[in-house]
């Protein structure tokens, strides 16, 4: 067999070629295709590629007959469902004819009335505007003005009333009382007193005046005469009640201050000047009350702290005004404790000192405490106030501070006061012993000042009691021969 090329054209037809050249070809035979073309060209027809790819004119005929039957079906519908929409509109049309009529007459009334209304407003509008009428600002009243205004006449009906009305409940009258007060000072603002600015910017002089100075002398006296005929125990849950009232204040005045730099203070539902009015009646004219209360103030936190502390202050120079021995009393057992802590500032030390000084420049004050220095069975400044007073008197040099020098202008009065008493009696021997104990210790002391003043007391106990003598043997034996420090005090020793 001769070999033969075929080459394949775009028609698909082949074409064999005879080669008698042997030699040229050796053999092979070379078969081409022609490269056919995937993309239709852009002008032909895609239904001619389809027939012409199913083979010819007749399938596409038959083809084309096929679909036309599909859209003429397709059309037949679609107008079905035209004409049946057409048909449902109608209908509607025809039943909402009389409703829109109605509706169309509605809006036309509304639109008729909606401009009346706007016509309304704009004449309305076109008036002209009357000008705010701005209240008229009350008058400021002052405690001195309120004051004046207090009527003893009717003061005096008041407290009978309230006298029989409450007869068996003396707690209800005392609030009553207060009340009175209260309607009496109503209108005066808080800017009108500010009591805490003043008591912090004044002396206690001028603060144990607050507001009592401002209230007349009828007055003043038709309430005290009242207060005196109640019991002791209705005037002591009083005071605690009006102290909470007036620290109630100073805890609103402290949030206050922390959220806003600015502070004004509030007014109370209760006028403060009636608080303070009616606390320093009771105080003054029943000061007992407060040696009462005092426990309650050292023991109880709420009443403690320096932003307190003015209040007590004020509280104690009341009731010094009515009786010098209470006042005293009140300072050595709360305040001078508080002096011979450690936590004690200049302000505090200072406002404690100022009412001790007042109390001590009271006219006869030193013949009246001397022989007042015992009050019902309780010493007006006890062994431990006398052992405060020495540490603060006769510090070492280089504690010395601006207060010591009116500590040592206050010391004589004070030691003489708290030394006070009728010599041998069972009183003065527990006395003795218990000032003995710590002047021993202060004899020692290496202060000179300190050391000669605790020496001058240690003697003073031992002329006492016999007992002070026996304890001092005793002492002595354990450690006083080991400080050489007393021989210089004590150069005559007990026979051993």
């Amino acid at each position: 067999m001769e070999p033969v090329l075929i080459e394949s054209n775009v028609n698909g037809a082949s074409e064999v070629h005879n080669n008698n050249n042997a030699n040229v070809d050796h053999g092979w035979q070379k078969v081409t295709y022609a490269k056919r073309q995937r993309k239709t060209k852009p002008g032909a027809d895609p239904s001619n590629a389809l027939v012409a790819a199913n083979g010819g004119a007749g399938s596409s005929g038959e083809k084309n007959n096929v679909f036309r039957n599909l859209e003429q079906q397709a059309e037949e519908r679609h107008l079905r469902i035209i004409g049946a929409r057409q048909a449902a509109l109608s209908a509607a049309a025809s039943e909402s004819a009389p409703a829109r009529s109605k509706h169309r007459s509605d809006d036309e009334y509304d639109e008729d009335s909606d401009a009346d209304v706007a016509a309304a407003e704009n004449g309305k509008a076109e008036e002209p505007k009357k000008p705010k009428q701005k209240k008229p600002k009350k008058p400021k009243i002052t405690v001195a003005e309120a004051a004046a205004k207090l009527d003893a006449t009717d003061l005096s009906a008041f407290l009978i009333d309230i006298s029989g009305t409450y007869e068996d409940k003396q707690d209800i009258q005392m609030m009553r009382f207060a009340d009175y007060f209260g309607r009496a000072f109503s209108g005066v603002t808080a800017s009108q007193f500010p009591w805490m600015k003043i008591f912090r910017e004044s002396t206690v002089a001028k603060m144990a005046d607050i507001p009592l100075s401002q209230i007349p002398d009828v007055v003043y006296k038709t309430s005290i005469d009242w207060i005196n005929q109640r019991s002791p125990e209705v005037l002591g849950s009083f005071v605690l009640w009006c102290l909470d009232s007036i620290l109630a204040d100073v805890e609103t005045h402290n949030v206050s201050s922390k959220a806003s730099k600015k502070v004004v203070q509030q007014a109370s539902s209760k006028s403060q000047v009636a608080i303070f009015v009616a606390l320093a009646m009771v105080l003054r004219r029943k000061p007992d009350v407060l040696i009462g209360v005092l426990p309650a103030l050292r023991e109880n936190a709420k009443y403690q702290g320096q932003d307190k502390l003015p209040v007590i202050v004020w509280m104690i120079a009341q009731a010094s005004q009515g009786e010098l021995a209470v006042g005293l009393y009140s300072w050595a057992h709360n305040l001078l404790p508080i002096v011979g802590g450690k936590n004690c500032n200049p302000q505090s030390r200072d406002i404690i000192l100022q009412l001790v000084e007042r109390i001590l420049s009271s006219p006869k004050a030193r013949t009246i405490l001397v022989n007042g220095a015992v009050r019902k069975g309780e010493r007006l400044v006890p062994p431990s106030a006398l052992e405060t007073l020495l540490r603060l008197t006769f510090p070492t040099s280089s504690a010395r501070v601006k207060a010591t020098e009116r500590f040592e202008a206050i010391y004589p009065t004070l030691k003489e006061v708290a030394l006070a008493g009728v010599p041998g009696s069972k009183a003065m021997k527990q006395v003795s012993l218990q000032i003995l104990s710590f002047a021993i210790k202060f004899a020692g002391e290496s202060t000179p000042d300190l050391s000669n003043e605790a020496a001058g007391i240690f003697i003073w106990c031992l002329t006492q009691s016999a007992d002070c003598y026996k304890h001092w043997v005793s002492y002595s034996h354990q450690t006083l021969y080991a400080d050489t420090r007393w021989f210089l005090h004590f150069p005559l020793w007990p026979a051993m």
